[in-house]
């Protein structure tokens, strides 16, 4: 049966941005307010933002109850979608299905806009921003099978997905567990009074510029890269492969930018009034094998290469500054772009030094977390692979699932 996505839903509307102006809106606020740029087809939690109240009762902002089906509308993510999994709020450009349980089982919806992504995306219209209006998702026709079968494409796609989900949640514990071990040995031991006081600048061999060369070959821009923007560094650090665009760079750069394992990604431009730039992954041979040419960075970001031996003391130390909040102190810039002081930073922010044998035993720990959470990532790659090439088989009939028991 083929409907139109109105026809399965008991409503349909988008959310709204209370005025940035009000910072009352916003400061101490526990609703959760969903942005587009969190729609990247996945499951819902948490948002990175927050509103109070009074934002919401100000603004066009509404509340859309759990297991709500949301399509991003504008910009970048226009065409993606997600899952709600708890009730929360969003901007005007997520339009949020509410899905009748009677007519549709709201997974199979999800992952039947999912597979029909570039479809979506196709009717996008707009000049420099491609744009997606509630209408025509609304519109949208649905191949709609009986709530029997809905239920089991949805399982086996479901299945696939809680696994790299779990993934996901071992990956970001051994982070966890990492970092509390940094902060106990290093931050928190009483020894520490008698270990040396210094900067990063005495732990850093040298420093990497990051590239952008050319979106093709062109003149002298011959080697191809791959290239690691801000955007990356979350998937990267979650032992994910990440979606790294494919470059064109002059090979005099390629032997001065290559990256290799050890080194560490810094962002020095962007970040957010909420979120300082200076966020970091560090580069492992798990992350370089999976990738067919060398790796670089972008100019928005910076490449340090530790001293032998301090790679992840480096990287965990500067973690634990970035989440307490340091950079924000280290940072200039009027344009709405915030940039790094990167060289005031690695120069004059004091940390710890501690005995090389202590940095290397910490070093050994941590090699088998990162091994681990890269394991964890590629295989939730293969699941990923395994789960995009069922789709378009299992919503098209293709794979017949009348027999599957699950």
């Amino acid at each position: 049966m083929i409907v139109q996505i109105r026809d399965i839903c008991s409503a349909v509307y988008s959310g709204g941005t209370p005025n940035r102006k009000h910072l009352e809106y916003y400061e101490g606020g526990d609703i959760p307010w969903l942005n587009t740029s969190e729609v990247v087809f996945n499951r819902i939690y948490k948002t990175e933002k927050h509103i109070t109240q009074s934002g919401l009762k100000n603004s066009s902002a509404k509340w859309i109850p759990e297991n709500s089906v949301i399509v991003a509308m504008y910009g970048a993510t226009a065409g993606r979608t997600a899952i709600a999994k708890k009730p929360l709020t969003t901007n005007q450009a997520c339009c949020n299905l509410i899905i009748d349980p009677e007519k549709a089982d709201y997974r199979y919806v999800y992952y039947y806009l999912y597979s029909k992504y570039q479809h979506l995306l196709s009717m996008a219209n707009g000049g420099a921003q491609q744009n997606l209006n509630a209408g025509q998702i609304k519109e949208y026709m649905i191949n709609l099978p009986d709530l029997q079968t809905q239920k089991k494409i949805a399982d086996i796609l479901d299945l696939l997905d809680s696994k790299i989900e779990l993934n996901n949640t071992i990956n970001n514990n051994l982070e966890q567990q990492a970092q509390a071990l940094f902060k106990k040995w290093f931050i928190d031991n009483p020894e520490n009074v008698d270990w040396s006081a210094g900067t990063f600048r005495e732990l850093i061999q040298s420093t990497l510029n990051g590239d952008w060369g050319k979106e093709a070959p062109t003149g002298n821009n011959t080697e191809k890269v791959y290239c690691i923007r801000g955007a990356d560094i979350p998937e990267v650090k979650a032992g994910n492969k990440g979606k790294m665009p494919t470059r064109y760079i002059l090979p005099k750069n390629l032997a001065n930018k290559k990256l290799e394992a050890g080194d560490i990604v810094v962002e020095i431009s962007g970040g957010s009034p909420t979120q300082s730039t200076g966020r970091c992954t560090a580069i492992t041979q798990s992350l370089l094998d999976r990738y067919d040419s060398s790796m670089v960075c972008t100019n928005f970001c910076k490449a340090i290469k530790p001293k032998n031996g301090y790679s992840l003391f480096v990287y965990y130390y500067w973690q634990y500054l970035y989440e307490k909040g340091v950079f924000f102190s280290y940072e200039n810039g009027t344009t709405g772009i915030k940039n790094l002081d990167f060289t005031g930073f690695i120069e004059t922010e004091p940390i710890i030094i501690p005995p090389f044998d202590k940095v290397q035993e910490f070093d050994d720990y941590c090699n088998s977390i990162f091994s681990q959470v890269f394991a964890n990532g590629k295989q939730s790659e293969q699941l990923a692979s395994l789960r995009d090439t069922l789709l378009p088989k299992l919503m098209s009939g293709e794979l017949d699932v009348s027999d599957i028991e699950l």
